[in-house]
């Protein structure tokens, strides 16, 4: 049988993404987390830090589009979508189970994982949304999280922040807005974005207090490693409840504009996020060196 997706989404089918349909880049692909817990292993951090089970966790994105290309994104916005359909969100609901089932049915085999542990796998009860593309650029966001909610799902969010009137309607469980850089102009040279949306992602921001949010930062040597003082600064005028310091890894599409030395260690994640949480209401509660994270939380 002659596939009949587009090239660009040919391409990353074969390294394990699940498509909805055919004419739609919206897809699952579990991650590397998710396949060592299925086997008896680690789970990632967002299990130490908020409790969430690896092998019961759908990675998804209802779209690949992105309006960024950031240098340190590891994902692929090389492989997006051309013409692409909108899948409706019911559709996307309908298909989660049997992607997920057809993305981990190898490992049922595999001696290592149990049966419990695979029945659990393929019922899963949490949703990232953060698989790649920007999701506020699907039009029917705020009813998919709705409608994940509804069906009994925790869901994660994950926005760069350049649509805060698309965040403003959208209710998931737990918000995560990105935060590339402490200024302007470093935003400008590290996500090289489409449209000047800095004042986007400053509003976005602005939205978090008062709701379950968390403010990813992802450190990349030399690029975005300084200034933690305006770094502090945007997180106290968010309110966010959380905020990640995580080291750029390299790792996939990232590795073509980037390289190692800009990977930091993690006493470098941890002495930076030190010197954000001096500077503002928030202290480290938390870190995971495997993935060179550190978790700071706003003090009441």
């Amino acid at each position: 049988m002659v596939s009949r997706l587009s090239p660009p989404c040919e391409a990353l089918r074969k390294q394990g993404y699940q498509f909805f349909a055919p004419d739609s880049s919206a897809a699952v692909k579990p991650c590397l987390w998710c396949k060592k817990a299925l086997k008896g292993g680690e789970m990632c951090y967002k299990h130490q830090f908020y409790g969430i089970e690896s092998h019961r966790c759908v990675q998804m994105t209802p779209t690949l589009r992105c309006n960024h290309r950031c240098l340190f994104c590891w994902r692929s916005f090389e492989h997006e979508h051309p013409s692409e359909r909108d899948c409706p969100p019911e559709e996307i609901l309908a298909r989660i189970p049997a992607l997920q089932k057809r993305a981990l049915s190898g490992y049922k085999v595999s001696p290592s994982v149990t049966g419990e542990r695979f029945s659990q796998a393929l019922d899963p009860r949490h949703v990232a949304i953060s698989l790649s593309g920007e999701p506020t650029l699907y039009p029917y966001l705020p009813e998919l999280i709705d409608l994940l909610t509804a069906r009994g799902f925790t869901t994660f969010l994950v926005s760069n922040g350049t649509s805060p009137w698309i965040l403003k309607k959208c209710r998931p469980f737990q918000l995560y807005v990105s935060l590339p850089a402490p200024d302007h102009a470093s935003y400008l040279k590290i996500c090289r974005p489409l449209d000047d949306f800095w004042e986007n992602i400053r509003e976005s921001l602005a939205l978090l207090e008062d709701r379950r949010s968390a403010v990813r930062i992802t450190l990349v040597e030399g690029l975005n490693t300084f200034m933690p003082e305006r770094y502090a600064q945007l997180l106290q005028d968010s309110g966010a409840r959380y905020v990640e310091v995580k080291g750029y890894m390299y790792l996939g599409y990232s590795r073509k504009r980037l390289n190692r030395e800009h990977m930091p260690e993690h006493h470098r994640v941890k002495s930076f996020a030190a010197a954000i949480g001096e500077r503002c209401d928030y202290c480290i509660t938390d870190e995971n060196p495997a993935s060179r994270v550190v978790l700071l939380e706003r003090v009441p």
